[in-house]
C-alpha cells in the first residue's frame, strides 16, 4: 500500500515537472507562435496536428529555389523530383524501422485502407474480423468483404474501460480455420479514447493464420512505432495527423512477403511497367509503384521527409511522456470537479487508471440537476470562447453505441425503418442521445491550455441547463 502511494507521488512530481518543460515552451513560442498571436486554444490534435514553422520555411524554400518536373522521365527536372520523393520514401522506411516492407505513398490513412479493401482476395472462402473500436475507414472493408462474398464479425469491447474483451478475440481467433484467407483488423490506438490496444495481439493472431491489419493513424503522432518489433501485415497511417503538414498525405506498408496477397483488380498510369491494347495484356511494377495510381503529389511529398526530422528534433519518447503528463493533469482535475450537491460534472468514458492511452480523451457534461449537456451546446460555448475541441462519434460508431448503451435491437428497428438518416434522425427516433466530446494534445500543448478548458467546465458548476433554449 505504500509502495503504491509512494510511486503515484513519484508519477505525479515527474509529472508536473514534465508540464512545466522548458523545451516544449521554447517549442511552442518559436515554432507555433500563432496559436497565441490568434487567441487559440487548439485541443483537437486527433482530428489533425498543428505543424513548425521550419516546417513550412524549409520546404517553400525548396520549391523556390529548384524546378521539379513529373516523375517517370529521365529528365532533369524529373530525375530531380524522382529523388526527393525517394528521400521521403526511405524516411518513411526508416522512421518506423520498415525495411522488410514496401511504403506506398496514399492520400491519407483512408486511402491506404481502401487499397487493402480493394485488393484483398476476399471471396466466399474468406473472412474478416472487426473490432468495435475501429474507425469508418476501416469498417468499410466490410463492403467489400460481403459484396464478394465472405463474412465478417465484430470483437466487442469491454464497456467499463473501452478495451479489447481478451476472452471474446481468443475465441474468434480460433474460429474460421478452414478459412484461406483471413483478416483482423484493429486500431493500434482508438481515435476516440485513446485507449491504446495490446499490438501483442499482431503475433496473436498470425500464429492462428491470421493476416493483420494495424490501423496505426492516431498511434504514431505520439507513440514510436517499431516494425521490427511488431510486425502487422499491413499498416495505415496519416502524415497530418504526425507533423501537420501538408495535409492530403498518408502511406500503406506492406510487409513485402505479403505483397503478392493484395491483388490490383485494375491498373493505371504509373502502376504497370508495360500495357496493350490490341494484345489485351499488362504486366504490374513489382514494388510500391503498383499501388500508387497515376502521379504521385511530387511537390509535397518532400515535405515528410522535412516533418519526419523535425519530430526525431523533438524526440518521440520525450514527446510521449509529454503527453502523458498532460493527460494525466487533464483527467485529475476533471474528474475532481463536482457540483456543490456532489454530483460529477464531467464523465470521463475510458479506463480509470490512464495507463497505456494517448493524448486523447471523451467525455460527456451533466448539470447540477444530473441532466446531460448535448455535446452541440459544450462545443457552440468552447467555439465562443476560441477553444477547438471536437464533438459527435467521431467516425467511430462503435465506441458511440457502446458509450450510449445502443442495443442491437434499437438499431435494427432504426435501420429497417428507412431507407436513409442521419446522426439528429437517429437520435430523435430513438430518443437516445448519442456523441461526446472530445478533448485531444499534442506537440504544442501546454498545461495553460488545458487550464482554459478546466476554467470553462468550472463555468458548468451549479447551474442547470434549459434543453428547450437548445433546439
Amino acid at each position: 500500500m505504500l509502495a503504491n502511494v509512494f510511486n503515484t507521488r513519484k508519477k505525479r512530481a515527474q509529472n508536473s515537472g514534465l508540464l512545466h518543460d522548458d523545451f516544449f515552451e521554447a517549442l511552442v513560442a518559436t515554432e507555433y507562435p500563432y496559436l497565441e498571436e490568434n487567441g487559440q486554444t487548439y485541443l483537437d490534435y486527433t482530428g489533425g496536428n498543428l505543424y513548425a514553422l521550419k516546417q513550412l520555411d524549409q520546404h517553400h524554400h525548396l520549391l523556390k529555389s529548384n524546378v521539379f518536373g513529373n516523375p517517370h522521365s529521365t529528365n532533369p527536372t524529373s530525375q530531380l523530383a524522382t529523388q526527393y520523393v525517394q528521400e521521403a520514401r526511405e524516411k518513411v522506411i526508416s522512421f518506423f524501422n520498415a525495411e522488410d516492407y514496401f511504403c506506398i505513398f496514399t492520400q491519407n490513412a483512408s486511402g491506404a485502407l481502401k487499397i487493402v479493401g480493394e485488393c484483398y482476395p476476399f471471396d466466399r472462402e474468406s473472412f474478416l474480423l472487426l473490432l468495435a473500436d475501429n474507425h469508418n475507414s476501416v469498417n468499410g472493408i466490410r463492403e467489400y468483404c460481403q459484396r464478394r462474398g465472405g463474412a465478417y464479425q465484430y470483437c466487442s469491447i469491454q464497456y467499463e474501460d473501452l478495451r479489447i474483451d481478451d476472452d471474446m478475440l481468443n475465441a474468434l481467433l480460433d474460429e474460421h480455420d478452414d478459412k484461406p484467407n483471413r483478416l483482423f483488423a484493429f486500431p493500434a490506438q482508438s481515435n476516440v479514447s485513446g485507449v491504446k490496444h495490446d499490438l501483442q495481439w499482431i503475433e496473436k493472431a498470425q500464429s492462428k493464420g491470421w493476416d493483420v491489419m494495424l490501423d496505426a493513424a492516431a498511434y504514431v503522432p505520439t507513440s514510436k512505432l517499431d516494425l521490427k518489433k511488431v510486425q502487422p501485415d499491413f499498416v495505415s497511417v496519416s502524415f497530418y495527423k504526425i507533423f501537420g503538414y501538408p495535409t492530403g498525405l498518408g502511406c500503406l506498408l506492406v510487409r513485402k512477403d505479403k505483397f503478392r496477397k493484395l491483388v490490383k483488380p485494375w491498373f493505371a498510369g504509373g502502376t504497370v511497367t508495360l500495357a496493350s491494347v490490341q494484345s489485351k495484356h499488362h504486366y504490374l511494377a513489382e514494388n510500391h509503384e503498383r499501388f500508387e495510381n497515376g502521379t504521385i503529389s511530387y511537390l509535397d511529398l518532400p515535405a515528410i521527409t522535412i516533418g519526419l526530422n523535425h519530430i526525431e528534433h523533438v524526440g518521440m519518447d520525450r514527446l510521449n511522456q509529454r503527453v502523458g503528463a498532460l493527460m494525466d493533469y487533464l483527467y485529475r482535475e476533471l474528474k475532481n470537479l463536482k457540483h456543490d450537491n456532489g454530483k460529477p460534472i464531467v464523465h470521463i468514458f475510458g479506463p480509470e487508471e490512464r495507463k497505456d492511452t494517448g493524448g486523447t480523451m471523451i467525455m460527456n457534461f451533466f448539470d447540477a440537476a444530473g441532466e446531460m449537456y448535448p455535446f452541440e451546446y459544450i462545443e457552440a460555448k468552447t467555439n465562443d470562447r476560441n477553444i477547438s475541441i471536437r464533438s459527435g462519434c467521431f467516425c467511430n460508431p462503435g465506441i458511440d453505441e457502446i458509450n450510449n448503451c445502443l442495443t442491437t435491437d434499437e438499431l435494427s428497428r432504426y435501420f429497417s425503418s428507412r431507407e436513409k438518416g442521419d446522426y439528429y434522425d437517429m437520435i430523435h427516433f430513438l430518443n437516445k442521445m448519442r456523441g461526446a466530446t472530445r478533448v485531444s494534445v499534442g506537440i504544442a500543448s501546454r498545461k495553460s491550455d488545458l487550464d482554459v478548458f478546466i476554467e470553462f467546465v468550472k463555468g458548468l458548476k451549479n447551474k442547470k441547463v434549459d434543453l428547450t433554449t437548445l433546439a
